[in-house]
């Protein structure tokens, strides 16, 4: 492992300049760029003072990068039927609780609506993928028909309702919420 490479490459996921990193390490530029050069080795007090600097610990600072997974097969997904709701639930990334944002394809059978949602500090995306939904937000009503877009705040208690006699298909996108 290259530690003066990857300290530099933190430095600079940081902001900081090699200056401002040394003013808050009480060391000298030069000794930084030395470092950061692979031409001198700090001491392991200097080496934790400068990680506690950078805002990472000494297990995350050596911890071997995982391989962020990018491509989701369809044969990977999870749909749930829930005939006697009206709905079919599809998650193209099983794991997306996990991660800022989680996607969901939802089928609306004809005059059926998806749950109510109780506000949250969430952003939230949908967009119309076959037929006509209809967001009830709070106490208003937005219609959106296919290739129609909806994004709102979810700080309201909100439900998508599918009005018509004829199946419609979104995907959401919600944030994360930190409430």
């Amino acid at each position: 492992m290259e530690i003066g490479k990857k300290l530099k490459n933190l430095r600079n996921i940081k902001n900081l300049t090699q200056e401002e990193l040394a003013e808050r390490t009480d060391l000298s530029k030069g000794y930084i760029s030395q470092i950061e050069s692979q031409h001198a080795s700090p001491s392991m007090e200097t080496f934790l003072n400068i990680l506690e600097v950078l805002g990472t610990t000494p297990s995350d600072f050596f911890k071997a990068p995982t391989e962020e997974k990018v491509l989701y097969k369809k044969a990977s997904q999870i749909e749930y039927d829930e005939y006697d709701k009206g709905y079919v639930l599809n998650w193209p990334v099983t794991q997306s609780n996990e991660f800022e944002m989680e996607p969901l394809l939802l089928t609306l059978r004809p005059n059926a609506s998806y749950k109510n949602f109780e506000p949250s500090a969430s952003d939230t995306f949908i967009y119309c993928l076959k037929g006509s939904v209809t967001l009830e937000l709070g106490e208003n009503t937005y219609n959106a028909d296919s290739g129609d877009a909806l994004y709102f705040k979810a700080d309201q208690i909100h439900r998508l309702v599918n009005r018509t006699n004829k199946e419609a298909r979104v995907m959401i996108v919600v944030t994360a919420s930190y409430l």
